[in-house]
């Protein structure tokens, strides 16, 4: 950014057009007196005279160039370095054979919960670029479905390939939340979180919910739990015995007690989405939430520009002194 550290010289400007009325009103002073003005006529017509008319410009252009390298001309480079504290996050995901369920609705058509959640998850991603995110899938047994990583894009692919049904149904939501905790462990992060995704109550795995959320706790992880479905019945996709697809209600059940506890227990907070929007705003709220911290550093380096000016304002006023007592010199 270019600007003048000391722009009340300038004004001085301002006077130049006065000097140039003064001089032009006032007329050159005569050198030499004639009873006849046709020799000097004659003599005016020579360009060295006419060039010579111009001289005294130098001057004042000098002045010009002079007053501009006083008011200082700086250009500024500079800029603004951010420093972002991220926040680890595990994403706990069921993928059992209920999360197939047809209850929720985009765009007025029925879909099943995992794809709904998994077009959630991933705007959530967008919204985090600056924090390590990892998720962990489990219906019987959890898996690994990415490490926590800052290669969002890579994390959304493995996202995408998450299906239900690739291991034994089931809830293992102690076993998910303690391989969230573990995969934490080695966090250096001043925020810690796991975000818990079910829709049914937990029947499998060889840890409580409730002693993996103690563990939690202790290794300062915060778990934010989301029970997701329609309470009561929903449509469940099932194939008969001649390969055909249909839906049958099936009884749903969370298990809101528990995911409620894990929460209260490490200092996270219970939801309850039983459509579309309402996991969506969940999810907004959970990122309004944990925001990551961003420590802003202003740098400024300035570069002095006043020679530019300087130096052309010394050659003319040189130029001009020394061509009215030289070539342009005027008789006395």
């Amino acid at each position: 950014m270019f600007h003048f550290l000391q722009p009340e010289w300038l004004w001085l400007l301002t006077l130049l057009p006065l000097v140039l009325l003064w001089r032009g009103r006032k007329g050159r002073v005569a050198a030499v007196q004639y009873s006849s003005v046709g020799l000097a006529r004659a003599v005016a017509r020579d360009a060295k005279g006419r060039v010579g008319r111009w001289v005294w410009l130098l001057p004042v252009l000098g002045a010009a160039f002079l007053i501009v390298g006083l008011a200082r001309p700086q250009l500024a480079h500079g800029g603004t370095e951010v420093t972002a504290n991220g926040i680890d996050i595990m994403l706990a995901l069921d993928v059992s054979g209920s999360m197939q369920a047809m209850d929720f609705r985009i765009n007025g058509e029925r879909v099943n919960r995992i794809d709904v959640v998994k077009s959630v998850v991933s705007k959530f991603i967008d919204e985090r670029p600056d924090d390590r995110i990892g998720v962990v899938a489990f219906a019987g047994a959890p898996y690994l479905v990415s490490p926590l990583t800052l290669d969002h894009d890579w994390l959304r692919q493995n996202l995408d390939r998450v299906s239900v049904g690739g291991v034994d149904d089931g809830t293992a939501i102690g076993s998910a939340i303690a391989t969230s905790v573990n995969r934490l462990r080695d966090s250096h992060a001043k925020s810690k979180i796991v975000i818990v995704l079910t829709d049914g109550m937990n029947n499998s795995g060889r840890i409580s919910p409730l002693a993996a959320a103690e563990a939690a706790k202790t290794l300062g992880v915060k778990v934010y739990t989301i029970g997701v479905g329609v309470r009561g019945e929903a449509p469940i996709p099932v194939r008969d015995n001649f390969g055909n697809t249909r839906l049958v209600m099936a009884k749903v059940d969370v298990d809101e007690k528990t995911l409620q506890s894990i929460a209260s227990l490490t200092g996270g907070a219970f939801y309850r989405a039983t459509d579309t929007d309402s996991l969506k705003e969940i999810y907004e709220q959970i990122n309004r939430l944990e925001k990551s911290a961003q420590v802003a550093h202003r740098f400024e380096r300035y570069e002095e520009l006043y020679q530019w000016a300087l130096f052309p304002a010394l050659a003319l006023l040189g130029l001009g002194f020394g061509l009215e007592h030289t070539r342009f010199r005027r008789l006395p």
